[in-house]
């Protein structure tokens, strides 16, 4: 590639390179605008809420107001008829510091009134039809709508290179196009990224396009260059361009971005994390100077790229504390119980944290390690921040080791250990869905993705105990292999239950592993049932539906329908079902409740 000036003339008489790229930049921004626009009103209507712009942002520890103790009251479910097996549980055993109790409210007891959230229907609602057309699953998690998304840039880039020219024949059009799209993926790669802001979508919903689109990059670039290549060996100039300073800088951009398309493929990505990991930031930082000292006339946009990418680090230093923690091996669910206790605000239920465990047991490069995982609790609540962390890979399994070994040999008996833990976030979460503004709420979980279920249905409580949500019936369905993993959260479902004041709450387990001893259920509360095999989910979303429209106790029974929000967490393929489920859904009985929306974490 040379200069900037001759970029504009040698590609065609009638096509500037430079503004061209320019010009398709702008259109993909442009594009990205009108999907923001039409997430304005949702936008609005959760911000227009003061207590939402301290949500969601930022962690931090605040002090608790203590209520008032209550006098026991009758819950909306029914009691139980005789003792349980969770009321003769210990806190170790049922893996909770605080008891839920500071939830529960009486009707009678309510003085400041309600404070319902504002609702806005998502798009999907109001053009169900077309919506369960975008849905359509062309892949596991991978949609038609997310498929049209990646036609239309992918058409966007070859118009670029294809328009009056021949990237065969002319490959400085192709490298120009490649250098157009280095700020896009440097920012779809950004945690903290400002087109999801204003989209309301979490990084890991646009990283399928960051990954598209760096592809994309690595094709220009190898075509630009392949193409010099050609044209230096016809000509037999090729020892004398290489030795060029401009273009031995070339190869340096070259052998960058083909080393990270090639640690990023999958092997690299599920094999190799780490080396998927620090070979991004390392070459990434690299790939900027390199592009810029080959073609300085480019500077704007490394400059922006640069600027994207330090932003980006400015705000996770910002959003990241270090807090001592305690962990807890669970045996049943496999994974290990993380409480930050001093940690109590500044998320919002759905979105999750990345974590790193500052201790040499976590390996020579495993303190280092980030690893996501949701948060198992809403803000604002005694036991603080917890995260359960299921033991898949080396990594948690170092972790799982660790907590179990603990054992009850520190902290004067007490049961686990005390670590340094570093925790960066919030991210993710429903953008601007509200859960609490929604007639009804399903959660439909397997394995550990119960985290999200927890976190999502406390704070439907939490906010019902002070007048401010809409939902009438909560729904959850979580999915496990053995019934043994029930047992563990007994006793934090039965509070849950038990605090469901207004809104009664069901909760239906399922394992799908036959086991020699099937666990009695005798033991389990009113609401907690556990069954084997897989859920019929479209009988329950049916069941949900009916109960929507035509229950409500005390103030809820004059609410208008707002609709049903069904939220899935779990393995793959797991949001595929229940979206096929939802776009079956007749239309009528759509439009009577109020319109389906789903969210998958």
């Amino acid at each position: 590639m040379e200069t900037a000036t001759q970029s504009a003339t040698s590609t065609s008489p009638t096509v500037n390179t430079f503004q061209l790229v320019f010009h398709i930049d702008a259109f993909l921004l442009a594009l990205a605008g009108v999907f923001a626009v039409f997430a304005l009103p949702r936008a609005v209507a959760r911000f227009s809420r003061a207590a939402e712009w301290r949500h969601g942002h930022i962690l931090r520890a605040i002090p608790l107001k203590r209520q008032a103790r209550k006098p026991p009251m009758r819950s909306v479910q029914s009691p139980p008829s005789g003792p349980s097996a969770a009321d003769n549980l210990t806190s170790d055993e049922s893996h909770t510091f605080h008891s839920e109790a500071h939830l529960i409210r009486h009707p009678a007891a309510k003085e400041e009134g309600w404070s319902l959230p504002p609702h806005v229907c998502a798009w999907s609602s109001r053009v169900p039809t077309f919506a369960n057309i975008l849905r359509y699953r062309l892949d596991v998690s991978f949609s038609l709508g997310q498929g049209l998304v990646l036609v239309i840039y992918s058409a966007a880039l070859v118009y670029a290179g294809f328009l009056k020219s021949n990237p065969f024949a002319d490959p400085l059009r192709t490298g120009f196009v490649a250098i157009s799209q280095i700020p896009i993926v440097y920012l779809l790669a950004t945690k903290n990224n400002i087109l999801g802001i204003f989209l309301g979508l979490g990084y890991e919903k646009l990283n399928y396009i960051h990954r598209f689109a760096g592809t994309l990059l690595v094709i220009a670039s190898n075509v630009h260059s392949l193409g010099y290549i050609y044209e230096w060996t016809i000509d037999l100039t090729f020892s004398k361009n290489i030795r060029m300073p401009t273009h031995i800088w070339a190869f340096v951009a070259l052998v960058t971005v083909d080393l990270i398309y090639l640690f990023s493929i999958p092997f690299f990505r599920r094999r190799a994390y780490n080396l998927f990991y620090f070979s991004h930031v390392v070459l990434f930082i690299l790939f900027l100077p390199a592009v810029h000292a080959h073609v300085p006339s480019v500077w704007p946009y490394v400059i922006a790229a640069a600027g994207i990418i330090g932003l980006d680090y400015l705000i996770r230093f910002m959003k990241t504390r270090v807090f001592n923690a305690r962990i807890r091996p669970i045996p049943d669910l496999m994974l290990t119980r993380i409480e930050i206790p001093q940690l109590n605000a500044g998320w919002r239920a759905g979105q999750h944290v990345r974590l790193r465990v500052l201790s040499s047991a976590m390996g020579w490069i495993g303190w280092a390690e980030s690893h996501p995982f949701t948060i198992a609790t809403a803000a604002k609540t005694p036991e603080g921040m917890v995260l359960l962390c299921k033991k898949t890979g080396r990594w948690t399994s170092r972790l799982y080791d660790m907590a179990t070994v603990a054992g009850y040999e520190s902290d004067e008996g007490a049961y686990g250990r005390t670590v340094q833990v570093m925790i960066e976030g919030p991210y993710g979460g429903p953008g601007h869905c509200v859960f609490a503004s929604y007639s009804a709420a399903i959660f439909i979980v397997g394995g550990s993705g119960i985290s999200f279920a927890l976190s999502a249905v406390q704070d439907i409580l939490q906010r019902d105990s002070e007048g401010a949500s809409r939902v009438k019936i909560i729904e959850v369905i979580w999915s496990v292999r053995d019934s043994a993993c029930l047992t563990p959260l007994v006793p934090q479902l039965a509070a849950l239950i038990q605090q469901s004041i207004y809104a009664p709450l069901k909760i239906s387990v399922h394992y799908t592993r036959a086991s020699d001893n099937p666990p009695g259920k005798d033991f389990l509360p009113p609401g907690l049932t556990l069954t084997a095999g897989r859920p019929k989910i479209a009988k329950v979303l049916d069941a949900v539906m009916s109960r929507a429209v035509s229950y409500g106790s005390n103030v809820k029974s004059s609410m208008a329908i707002t609709g049903v929000v069904v939220g899935v967490c779990g393995p793959t393929g797991l949001g595929d079902d229940v979206a096929q489920v939802i776009s079956q859904v007749d239309a009528r009985r759509r439009w009577a409740v109020g319109g389906i929306e789903m969210h998958e974490e």
